[in-house]
C-alpha cells in the first residue's frame, strides 16, 4: 500500500492558531501564566483539527487497494506527531529560551527599566517566529523521515510546503 502523506503548514484560515503558543511565549514576561497556557491550548486544538482533517482527506482518496483504515490512521498519526513537534513543542521551547536568555542578558548588561527589557524581549520573540519556522519544519521532516516514517508500509516522502 502506498500513498502520499499530507503536506504541512498549509495556507488555511486555521494556520494562525498554530502560532498561538509562540506568541504566548513571546509575551510570557508580560502576561499571566494562564494566558501562556491558553495559547498552548489554542495551538493544540489546531494540531488536533489538522490531524482530523488530514485523516478525512486520506479517507477520501480513491484507491483500488484495500487498507483505507491504515491510510487514515497513518495520516492522522503522522500529522499529529509532526504538528505537535513542529507547531507546538519545538517552537514553544525555542521562543521560551530565546526570550528568557534575552531578558537575562538585558538585565545583566543594561540599566534599562524592567518594562523596556520586557518589551524588548517580547519584540525579539515575535521577530524570531518567522525565522525559526522553516528550519524547525525541515528538522522535524528529517527526524520523522529518519524514525517514525520508516515504520510506515511503503509510504512516499511527504510533500512539505
Amino acid at each position: 500500500m502506498s500513498y502520499e502523506l499530507p503536506c504541512w503548514r498549509q495556507s488555511t484560515t486555521q494556520k494562525p492558531k498554530g502560532y498561538a503558543n509562540e506568541v504566548g511565549e513571546a509575551f510570557r514576561s508580560m502576561v499571566p501564566k494562564a494566558v501562556v497556557w491558553l495559547s498552548y491550548g489554542v495551538s493544540s486544538s489546531y494540531v488536533l483539527a489538522d490531524a482530523i482533517d488530514k485523516g478525512k482527506k486520506a479517507g477520501e482518496v480513491p484507491s483500488p487497494e484495500a487498507g483505507r483504515g491504515t491510510r487514515v490512521t497513518l495520516a492522522v498519526v503522522d500529522t499529529f506527531v509532526w504538528q505537535s513537534l513542529a507547531s507546538v513543542a519545538i517552537p514553544g521551547f525555542t521562543i521560551n529560551r530565546l526570550c528568557a536568555a534575552s531578558l537575562y542578558v538585558l538585565g545583566s548588561m543594561t540599566r534599562w527599566p524592567l518594562t523596556v527589557r520586557k518589551w524588548t524581549t517580547t519584540t525579539l520573540g515575535l521577530l524570531a517566529i518567522p525565522v525559526i519556522v522553516h528550519p524547525i519544519d525541515r528538522s522535524v521532516d528529517f527526524l520523522l523521515d529518519s524514525s517514525l516514517r520508516k515504520l510506515y508500509p511503503s509510504v512516499g516522502k511527504p510533500s512539505s510546503s
